[in-house]
């Protein structure tokens, strides 16, 4: 029984050994195509876009032409929510909630394909969000208790970003493809927060000025010929942001803020559209 363990383990050493062998080879070696050439237009371009291999080792990985150079592209993503509530009660503490919410963004950009699978465009971002808050009630105990009532909170934002975006073709099909866009962006905006205080009503009012740099990856599927849907999100990104602030017409102030995100943001994530031509 042992001598038939021992006998198994090295078949299977044996074809593991060989397996990796053939993926080595495999990684090793360039595809048949490498070296073909497709039509587009009136031109012969490579199937395989040739780049320098970064770092010390070939993994075997080849950029497939995905979209050739001199394509335009144009687009558009949006979103939208909205949110309504109206005398909700959660067990004895909150009471009453009358809260009406949207929020709404439009982004359509054009680019151009300055090289095979390489694009530079412009890109206009406008946002705007609307917040109501009728009534709400919070009841704790006998010495802790407050209603809100009659709070709002509008704002919009109308931004441009100039943008370039590298795609990596995954096959010869020409159909799936990453791609990282990196973007520049400036921005300006305002907000307004009206609400009562010592019952006197107060309205605030902010102006506020951004400029950012931003690196999005992201996936590209073409569902038809020309028309592909995008999916990208912000993975890190420095901002700046400047903001003034007035309330009831009397400046209060202002002041600056930069920052850094280097994670997955999870409400920076994109869904769109894209048409080739």
């Amino acid at each position: 029984m042992l001598r038939l363990l021992i006998i198994f383990l090295i078949i299977i050493s044996a074809v593991a050994t060989s397996a990796q062998e053939v993926v080595r080879k495999q990684l090793s070696q360039p595809p048949e195509d490498i070296n073909e050439m497709v039509i587009v237009g009136n031109d012969t371009v490579p199937l395989i876009i040739q780049e320098p291999n970064f770092g010390r080792f070939d993994r075997g990985l080849y950029n497939y032409l995905f979209i050739p150079k001199g394509k335009w592209s144009f687009g558009l993503t949006a979103s939208y929510g909205e949110l309504n509530t109206d005398d909700i009660q959660f067990l004895s503490i909150l009471e009453n909630v009358d809260f009406k919410g949207k929020i709404y963004s439009i982004k359509p950009f054009i680019s151009y394909f300055i090289r095979s699978n390489q694009s530079v465009g412009l890109r206009i971002n406008y946002s705007r969000g609307i917040a109501d808050l009728a009534n709400l009630s919070m009841d704790f105990d006998d010495d802790l208790n407050f209603d809100l009532k009659d709070v709002s909170y509008y704002t919009h934002n109308l931004s441009a970003s100039f943008f370039y975006r590298n795609y990596i073709g995954l096959s010869r099909a020409k159909r799936f493809g990453l791609f990282n866009e990196v973007d520049i962006t400036f921005g300006s905006g305002s907000a307004r927060f009206k609400r009562l205080y010592d019952g006197e009503p107060r309205d605030t009012r902010t102006v506020t000025t951004t400029a950012s740099l931003n690196f999005s990856p992201g996936v590209a599927v073409f569902i038809q010929e020309y028309v592909a849907f995008n999916v990208s999100f912000g993975v890190f990104g420095l901002n700046l942001r400047k903001e003034k602030q007035a309330t009831n017409g009397v400046d209060e102030g202002s002041r600056f803020t930069s920052g850094a995100n280097f994670r997955f943001n999870i409400f920076n994530i994109n869904f769109g559209l894209m048409v080739v031509i």
